[in-house]
């Protein structure tokens, strides 16, 4: 087994050889939530990016496929400069270091959202997606039971009743049911603002694509604009969201009869399977995995899944029961042990 400083070593030496210049350094430029890790180089006055991705843990060959696929379609993915499938070593284009989480504000979100929905039309429109992998019923399933386990159970220490199952079966049916009724496409899967950069040419650039499915037209649009790590006026969510209605409906890519209400619909209760799930996720991260980071961001996570619930009747039940067992805790607060 391959050692960390190997490594280390492997990827630098490479690295050198690549570009042909023994005396380049590597540093970190960012971290995954996988094995895969990534590392800047400077060379002949341009930054270069090294994605470290170890075949054993996380095949590089799917990034590589979907990255050509995206490319292809006309989105701003790093290019490839060189790439070793054996050892697990790319040379991409470095799309640099704005990401959108920090320069969103109440005077750039049109232009920067508008620029992200320009984008995801086109993946929604041009992306061939009869080959990925489902976001099947199944899956949806998956999603939301991790909330149960890792939220009500690891980190509040209360295991559901049978009534409570009850309560939580019939909010994931009306969840899952909203997914499945919608038109399929290509879905990114984290089209968020951590996952896209601002970049001066064909904004913004998209990392973080390996994981694409196909699924729910809203999906994607509910990542981006029911955000983990922002929010916005619903208002303001809610006149992005008939903006890209229109949109899809003269690219045909919806019915005439998808009226706002039930488009916004389908991105609500879409945009609440996500925030269920991730509330489940960011506590796994913490408790199985050593990952602290997410936890600041698990109110506004709440928050979502709460406050868009609460809009649906048929799931005022399903709001009763996180909010009776939270009970006003510091949700940012790991458990003992």
């Amino acid at each position: 087994m391959t050692t960390a400083p190997d490594r280390a070593a492997a990827r630098l030496a490479w690295t050198r050889s690549t570009l042909g210049d023994a005396s380049l350094t590597l540093e970190p430029a960012s971290a995954d939530a996988s094995f895969r890790s990534y590392w800047r180089t400077h060379h002949a006055g341009t930054s270069w990016i090294v994605m470290d991705s170890p075949p054993a843990q996380e095949d590089p060959r799917p990034w590589l496929a979907m990255n050509a696929r995206l490319a292809a379609a006309g989105l701003h993915v790093p290019a490839v400069h060189a790439h070793d499938l054996e050892q697990g070593f790319l040379l991409i284009e470095d799309l640099g270091t704005r990401l959108y989480l920090p320069a969103l504000n109440e005077d750039s979100a049109d232009r920067l959202y508008g620029d992200a929905m320009d984008a995801l039309l086109h993946m929604q429109s041009r992306m061939d997606y009869s080959d990925l992998p489902p976001f099947d019923h199944a899956l949806l399933v998956r999603g939301l039971e991790v909330m149960p386990e890792w939220f009500l159970g690891r980190h509040l220490g209360h295991t559901p009743e049978c009534d409570e199952w009850d309560v939580l079966e019939a909010a994931f049916d009306v969840v899952i049911r909203n997914a499945l009724q919608q038109p399929r496409c290509f879905v990114h899967r984290d089209f968020h603002s951590r996952n896209l950069l601002i970049v001066d040419d064909n904004n913004p650039g998209i990392i973080d694509f390996q994981g694409a499915l196909a699924g729910p037209i809203t999906y994607d649009l509910a990542s981006l604009l029911r955000d983990a790590y922002i929010t916005w006026p619903r208002a303001r969510v809610e006149g992005w969201v008939e903006s890209y209605r229109l949109r899809l409906l003269a690219a045909g890519m919806i019915a005439n009869d998808v009226d706002s209400q039930r488009f916004l619909r389908w991105f609500d209760l879409t945009g609440l399977h996500r925030h269920i799930r991730v509330l489940g996720q960011f506590y796994r991260l913490w408790y199985r995995d050593g990952k602290p980071g997410y936890l600041a961001d698990v109110p506004t996570v709440y928050h979502y899944v709460v406050s868009v619930a609460r809009s649906y009747p048929e799931l005022a039940n399903f709001v009763a029961l996180l909010e009776r067992h939270v009970q006003g805790r510091d949700l940012t607060q790991v458990a003992a042990a």
